[in-house]
């Protein structure tokens, strides 16, 4: 999958400089949920167990942002993009405010998700996209899972996850499930 060509790198004026996709890996267009895929994984596939795993309970990945072998964004958007770490996704939780909100997706469907508003007044919109476990779908449209780059464990890595009511940056069971990716810039 190669970079759409309407991304763009969105300034939300954060004391880190970063910019962040207006959109997810493997969506056209910033409403898409774009493509599920597991953590340490560049492709997105049919199935998420721990079987077929390229990651989970593999013990010397650290931080993988830029790493091409690793890093989704990296690898199928080229350039400057990379996945964010905890570190990023804990700065964007903290300096801007999140609104939930409705958007229309590029098939007119509505989606929910957190409209994220920098201290610049710029946004981005983060759509619910869900989990994937096996080959189910849950929580779409309900709640947003995103990988870090950073590492917990073997088993375990840190994520963004919210719904309407909260969000939080967290440790997460599972390499293998299936969830998004949003890219960032330096």
């Amino acid at each position: 999958m190669a970079q759409p060509e309407n991304v763009e790198a969105v300034d939300l004026g954060l004391p880190s400089g970063i910019k962040w996709a207006n959109m997810n890996v493997g969506a056209s267009s910033p409403a898409d949920y774009g493509d599920y895929l597991a953590w340490g994984e560049v492709k997105a596939k049919e199935e998420y167990t721990e079987a077929n795993s390229a990651t989970y309970k593999v013990e010397d990945i650290k931080d993988f942002s830029k790493k091409m072998k690793y890093d989704a964004a990296t690898l199928n958007w080229r350039g400057a993009w990379r996945t964010p770490t905890k570190e990023e996704f804990l700065e964007l939780d903290e300096y801007c405010l999140w609104e939930w909100v409705e958007e229309t997706n590029s098939q007119g469907e509505t989606i929910k998700g957190y409209k994220v508003t920098g201290p610049n007044d710029n946004s981005i919109f983060l759509p619910a996209v869900g989990n994937r476990n096996g080959s189910l779908a849950s929580e779409v449209g309900s709640s947003g899972y995103y990988w870090s780059s950073t590492p917990d464990n073997s088993k375990n890595a840190y994520i963004l996850h919210f719904d309407s009511e909260s969000r939080l940056v967290r440790s997460s069971f599972g390499r293998f499930h299936g969830r998004a990716v949003r890219p960032i810039q330096d």
